[in-house]
């Protein structure tokens, strides 16, 4: 964690040097002014910092996505014996029975606040129309994540001084300003893929985070009973035709090829992402992706994890044996490793189809059965899940910290999906259930005959599983609270998760979420 507190502190220190530069002398030689330098050198380079700053909170399987995917039905991470105890932080993400001095919790709070500030520093030193709607777009993004977690969100105007604490909007007043941000900034992004790449901001992607806006509203205003307004589905829906009327995205023909260390270039769903890989030192994005396969597979399968996360098999269970979302073989992976991509169950082999083991020498078998506390057969317990296949390309077969997988925030199928839900939830169950099915076949599986709240939320949980919008969802169909799988009980409380004692110990704006 000692690299993630470090990392913190130098993304804020970066922006105080920045904004503490008011003395410069307005000429620089003869040639250039200060306002021509910010915008040709120092914009660059602060927009670059606010994309980089999405990765931590992001990427990192112990910040906002074990937070979105770990409280869910989705993901667990069992302690196994000796490993991934961690002090019970795990145990306490599934059994909702976090407090507000929760590692997790603490750092992906402080961490999409640091991402925040990033995006917010780039406006003081005079972006071009363009720079300025990007990093708009990246401040509305980790702000959505902070309310639709905390339920308030500190913010900063542009000039803001650093004396003072940040303002902290709440509830409606955050959505709002969000939704009036996306709408201001959509005629200057870029047009978005194909035109271009889904890593930079674009107006397709302003389009879908303004669908989920609308989508989540009543759910932000009253998380125990959320209500849906008729208008705000039909915006969900407007914005949705003017996104397919584009003609630019389709689903893919295999679902992990959104995943693959190539999906910039054959992915046909993504319109947001976050690019990973070696060599990006002057490019917008990560350097560091072990994208959910490294803490799920076994020390001895290729390439080598870390043996910890799993599902459960009440979710598994929700797949039938066709789809291909619940597992096939991948080429450039299966043929290379054995390894499959979607759920692993059972015997695990290479691909030779030799046999794999544990440490103990017994056969990698991974088990239906799960405890979050295991025994003496700790290393198999649990299915196992890997949503984007291993790069063997760039990786040659090892984790390390330059993956080339493109991190996925946003793509088509979640529009098509948010589409379905609004006319559900609008009286066009029929409308809704020709895309559900569509969706449907293109994955494998069997047409619905009908289509209810219950089988949408099954139907998502299906498509985004592990992507980071299950808790999301979960909260929106009102099922967050009930009991489930390894997590017996629950209180409205966990609804929303603590501000962290540090934050508002240097920002008194803000207020302890009930109950904590």
């Amino acid at each position: 964690m000692t690299r993630y507190k470090v990392l913190t502190v130098a993304i804020a220190a970066l922006g105080l040097t920045y904004s503490s530069c008011t003395k410069l002398d307005e000429k620089l030689g003869s040639t250039i002014t200060k306002s021509q330098a910010d915008s040709v050198i120092k914009v660059p380079a602060l927009l670059k910092t606010a994309y980089d700053a999405l990765q931590l909170p992001y990427q990192d399987q112990s910040n906002y996505w074990a937070l979105c995917e770990m409280t869910s039905d989705e993901a667990v991470a069992p302690t196994r014996g000796g490993d991934w105890d961690d002090n019970g932080v795990w145990r306490a993400l599934k059994l909702h029975a976090w407090t507000p001095d929760h590692t997790h919790v603490n750092d992906a709070f402080n961490n999409i606040l640091t991402a925040e500030f990033a995006a917010t520093n780039v406006l003081n030193f005079n972006p071009s129309a363009q720079q300025s709607a990007e990093a708009r777009f990246l401040r509305a993004w980790t702000m959505f994540s902070v309310l639709d977690g905390w339920g308030q969100v500190p913010y900063r105007q542009p000039g803001d001084t650093l004396l003072n604490p940040p303002k902290v909007l709440v509830g409606n007043d955050a959505l709002t300003f969000i939704v009036s941000e996306l709408e201001a900034i959509i005629n200057d992004l870029p047009a978005g893929p194909p035109a271009t790449p889904a890593y930079t901001a674009n107006k397709i992607a302003a389009k879908t985070l303004l669908m989920k806006c609308y989508l989540n509203k009543g759910a932000f205003t009253n998380r125990q009973a959320p209500t849906f307004d008729p208008a705000d589905m039909t915006k969900v829906v407007a914005l949705a035709d003017e996104i397919i009327g584009t003609g630019n995205f389709s689903l893919a023909n295999n679902i992990f090829d959104n995943f693959a260390y190539n999906n910039d270039a054959i992915s046909t769903e993504n319109i947001f992402t976050q690019q990973n890989g070696p060599g990006l030192s002057t490019a917008r994005g990560g350097n560091s992706s072990f994208c959910r396969w490294a803490p799920t597979l076994h020390y001895n399968q290729r390439p080598s994890g870390w043996n910890g996360f799993a599902t459960t098999s009440d979710f598994y269970d929700k797949f039938e044996a066709a789809d291909t979302r619940r597992g096939v073989a991948y080429t450039g992976v299966t043929n290379i490793s054995g390894l499959r991509v979607g759920f692993l169950i059972g015997q695990q082999v290479d691909q030779t189809g030799k046999l794999l083991e544990d440490r103990k020498g017994n056969k990698l078998i991974f088990t239906r059965e799960l405890a979050l506390e295991t025994g003496t057969d700790l290393e198999v317990k649990g299915i196992r899940v890997v949503k984007y296949p291993p790069d063997f390309v760039t990786l040659n077969g090892t984790n390390s910290n330059n993956a080339s997988n493109d991190y996925v925030f946003l793509r088509y199928a979640d529009v098509l999906l948010m589409k379905a839900e609004a006319l559900l939830r609008n009286n066009g169950a029929a409308a809704a259930l020709t895309i559900v099915n569509n969706l449907r076949v293109k994955r494998g599986a069997t047409p619905l005959g009908a289509l209810t709240l219950a089988n949408m939320l099954d139907e998502r949980g299906r498509e985004f599983y592990w992507e980071g919008w299950r808790r999301q969802d979960l909260i929106r169909f009102g099922k967050f609270l009930e009991p489930r799988q390894l997590k017996p009980t629950d209180d409205k409380k966990y609804l929303l998760f603590p501000i962290p004692a540090n934050a508002k110990a240097v920002n008194p704006n803000l207020t302890q979420n009930d109950g904590y």
